[in-house]
């Protein structure tokens, strides 16, 4: 299999779509900046979980396939990232992610900014405001926030890469929709959605109980305690 199947989006859309996707990563990054979120990575015991966090995702992302330029197969484990650290430093994490896979050849600088907006962001904000609705909407119960954040909010961060992913293919006029989805859609709403439903949610559970404080969105005295 050539690397350009291996990359999330490649050269497969139109250089005005790539452009855009720029120019979104820079707004977001305008906005990770004024957010104060970054301040947090001053702490050298977060920084060093942050780091080895994305280098975790890193080696996750390694193990992908594809059928065709900019349609790719592989867990992404940015639900997890954001119950780590949150919507902002997941997203920075992410977009680390990429950068390296570029720098190492399996991915490509003119399409990072677009691969960020889809394969980073989108699934980070899914999980992130998943994640809000049920704090304020649900008890504070351990498997409340084990269940939805870790098992449904990464399954819908997927399949929100899988229809966008399917959304943008089509409206570029890169495939042909009959194509998506007999040959993408299906597998990436799917299949990979529950695949990475599973490792998210062991990996959220895992953190849960022995590592409470990895886990920036949880608190073992709303969760745990007097229940």
């Amino acid at each position: 299999m050539n690397s350009t199947a291996l990359n999330p989006v490649a050269l497969a859309l139109p250089e005005a779509w790539l452009l855009a996707g720029w120019v979104g990563l820079a707004v977001l990054g305008w906005r990770w900046l004024m957010s104060g979120d970054w301040r947090a990575l001053a702490e050298a015991g977060r920084l060093n979980l942050f780091l080895a966090a994305a280098v975790a995702v890193l080696a996750l992302w390694q193990i992908k396939t594809g059928v065709k330029p900019g349609l790719s197969f592989h867990l992404f484990g940015i639900a997890v990232l954001t119950m780590m650290f949150g919507f902002w430093r997941a997203t920075f994490a992410g977009v680390l992610v990429l950068a390296a896979n570029a720098a190492f050849g399996r991915g490509n600088w003119g399409a990072l900014g677009f691969d960020a907006l889809l394969t980073v962001a989108l699934p980070a904000a899914v999980s992130w405001n998943l994640y809000r609705l049920l704090d304020r909407r649900l008890p504070n119960h351990f498997f409340i926030y084990v269940l939805g954040n870790g098992f449904a909010g990464a399954w819908l961060s997927v399949v929100a890469i899988g229809l966008v992913t399917t959304l943008v293919m089509a409206a570029s006029g890169t495939y042909s929709t009959d194509y998506l989805f007999s040959h993408y859609t299906p597998y990436a709403t799917l299949l990979i959605s529950w695949g990475e439903a599973f490792t998210s949610g062991m990996a959220v559970t895992v953190m849960a109980v022995y590592k409470p404080h990895w886990l920036e969105t949880f608190d073992d005295a709303r969760y745990i305690q007097n229940k």
